[in-house]
């Protein structure tokens, strides 16, 4: 069975409240539930992990040495452009990754332009909404399915 773990950085627990706008009216359990059901009918496994906390994604992280996975989805948020921490932590558990953003960082702000993550990353997911999520599982599923 694939297995694949998506984390979430800092304010994603307050999608739906947070600047609608920009990031839409989902909450991050609406997306977790979909991609479950997504999961489920592609027989995989799927577990999820948020935090606004940098030490605490590097932890998590750091568990797949004992508990690996195929492939993680990440949306770092801001620590797409400040962690070279987490960087750091991805390289080192050598986990093929997807980066995913759910508004386009190439129309923000120019100082979200930058990614400490795009350059390693298997595949870069942004301006989609929840919908890049969705993909990124799509293809995870398709590149390492278990034979």
């Amino acid at each position: 069975m694939t297995k694949i773990l998506v984390i979430n950085g800092p304010n994603l627990n307050v999608l739906g409240q947070r600047e609608p706008a920009t990031y839409g009216y989902e909450t991050l359990t609406d997306i977790e539930q979909h991609l479950s059901t997504i999961a489920s009918e592609l027989d995989t496994q799927i577990d999820f992990f948020q935090s606004n906390a940098e030490h605490l994604i590097i932890e998590r992280l750091h568990q797949l040495f004992s508990d690996p996975v195929d492939a993680v989805i990440i949306n770092p948020a801001a620590f797409t452009h400040t962690s070279v921490a987490i960087r750091d932590a991805i390289l080192a558990v050598n986990v093929p990754f997807y980066e995913v953003h759910l508004s386009n960082l190439h129309k923000r702000e120019e100082f979200r332009h930058h990614s400490f993550f795009s350059d390693i990353a298997l595949a870069v997911i942004c301006g989609m909404g929840s919908a890049g999520y969705e993909y990124a599982l799509q293809d995870a599923v398709k590149r390492f399915k278990h034979q």
